[in-house]
């Protein structure tokens, strides 16, 4: 299949390695240029059904499979991702408007999360327990294997979608899971080809099925199955913790947002840290969970800062997501265009400045930068999901960690500080799920553990991380003298 035709070509669901028809097929949308990019199979609940059972179907072939030839599979993903990256960066670019440079780096993201997973299936151990140091435990052996849980329901935003999907089905593939996969509604794209890819590494038939279409109806069938052994989800806190109390006793991951903040302490060089900032503010239009909404910089340092970001900032160039030059692109949708300017507005109303940006052209918002905010405006309270940052004054790093932990969320922060008893009071005193001394909140990669506290979600990403909460921990006890 040409490049073009992966973009454009009608969509099917894949289910038990076969792609299969349904009723209703639905127009798919460049977010850039409001062009028709595909047409996409929406699921009916029977669909979703179908897939479930096709993975059901094939719990005990992936759970039989020798755990080197589960990382040879998962090899095989990376190898084939890696002869066809331009094709999936391409893709990338086309459905979610991620500027082409910015795809290019995701897609090499996701080969190294599925080589992770491919090391991880080799490493997945338990331990021996001695017995004997509790009375009544002597001559007696015991020992703990993980095992696979069964069928995951794998449901994932529009922002990564292709790293973020390797995250939930590259752990389950290595500890032996099968997986239901329902990609987000603007990105299925992407799914898609990946269940080309799975299919031509090898993948039995059933391990992993990609169902496309409406979250609402998609999303009941998986949670609610019986068959279905956990949900790991990453989306709206709304959504996510509809899912966990509709859950029961299934296993549930949820990685449901932030509103990531950075402290800038006294004595930083700014020149050193710039770049990095407008990066982790802007890049792809700031729809990253853990991009940085939230800059708390000491009262010494404030007017540069804000001063220099503004220049950085300026530099940036807007445009077609497929140009190597474009900077910042389209948002997901209009609508997420129109809340970001309300929200600019009601800041402005507040008696916020802006001081960068603060305007759109069609579905591009401007970046921009608010100075002066209250805490209990959106822009600065809720997580923002687009090109905004908000900036503002402290007069110490103990005021700054208050207005960071006055939040519903808990994902990850950063501190810049040239005092190491600083930055340790801060790592123990920042209530998240990740600190980042010396960096932006933004910092990410593959292979460490990554959730947050609060509203930010239960549970861990990260390959190893992901592995133990898909896996279940048996015990074994030999009794010598029975």
């Amino acid at each position: 299949m040409t490049q073009t035709e992966t973009i454009t070509a009608k969509r099917q669901l894949f289910i038990d390695g076969k792609w299969v028809e349904t009723e209703t097929y639905k127009p798919l949308y460049s977010p850039y240029s409001n062009e028709e990019i595909a047409q996409v199979a929406f699921a009916t609940a029977e669909d979703v059904d179908q897939a479930i059972a096709a993975a059901f179907g094939a719990t005990a072939v992936m759970a039989e499979m020798a755990a080197h030839e589960r990382a040879a599979i998962l090899e095989n993903v990376a190898r084939i991702l890696e002869d066809r990256a331009d094709e999936a960066a391409a893709i990338i670019a086309s459905e979610a408007a991620k500027p082409i440079k910015t795809a290019q780096a995701e897609v090499s993201r996701t080969i190294v999360t599925y080589k992770f997973a491919a090391e991880e299936a080799k490493r997945i151990h338990g331990e021996t327990i001695p017995m004997d140091a509790a009375p009544g435990g002597e001559n007696r052996i015991a020992y703990t294997v993980r095992e696979p849980l069964g069928v995951i329901g794998a449901i994932t935003p529009f922002n990564f979608p292709m790293n973020l999907v390797a995250h939930k089905v590259g752990p389950a593939i290595a500890s032996g899971n099968t997986v239901v996969l329902k990609p987000a509604g603007q990105t299925p794209l992407s799914s898609l080809f990946l269940a080309e890819v799975f299919e031509a590494a090898g993948l039995p038939a059933g391990a992993l099925n990609v169902v496309t279409g409406s979250g609402a109806v998609i999303g009941e069938v998986l949670v609610k199955d019986d068959r279905v052994r956990k949900i790991s989800f990453t989306g709206s806190p709304a959504v996510g913790i509809g899912i966990r109390n509709k859950a029961g006793l299934k296993r549930v991951t949820l990685e449901l947002g932030s509103n990531a903040a950075v402290i800038i302490d006294r004595g930083i060089d700014l020149d050193k840290i710039i770049a990095r900032c407008v990066s982790g503010a802007f890049a792809f239009q700031g729809q990253v969970c853990i991009s940085l909404q939230r800059a708390y910089v000491h009262e010494d340092l404030y007017e540069e800062f804000v001063e220099k970001m503004v220049a950085a900032t300026n530099q940036l160039k807007l445009g077609d997501p497929q140009d190597s030059s474009t900077d910042v692109s389209a948002l997901i949708s209009p609508k997420d265009v129109e809340r970001a300017l309300a929200w600019i507005e009601e800041a402005k109303q507040g008696g916020a400045t802006v001081a960068a940006g603060g305007v759109a052209e069609g579905n591009m918002l401007h970046p921009t930068i608010l100075t002066g905010v209250d805490a209990e405006l959106k822009v600065s309270c809720q997580e923002v999901f687009a090109p905004i940052i908000v900036i503002n004054k402290v007069e110490s790093v103990q005021e700054a960690i208050e207005h960071v932990n006055n939040s519903r969320y808990g994902l990850q922060a950063g501190i810049y500080t040239e005092n190491i008893h600083t930055a340790l009071m801060a790592t123990k005193k920042l209530h998240v799920g990740g600190v980042m001394v010396n960096d932006i909140p933004t910092f990410r990669v593959d292979h460490m553990p990554y959730g947050g506290v609060k509203e930010s979600g239960v549970g861990r990403e990260g390959v190893k991380y992901a592995i133990e909460e898909m896996t279940e921990l048996k015990l074994v006890v030999f009794n010598q003298n029975y």
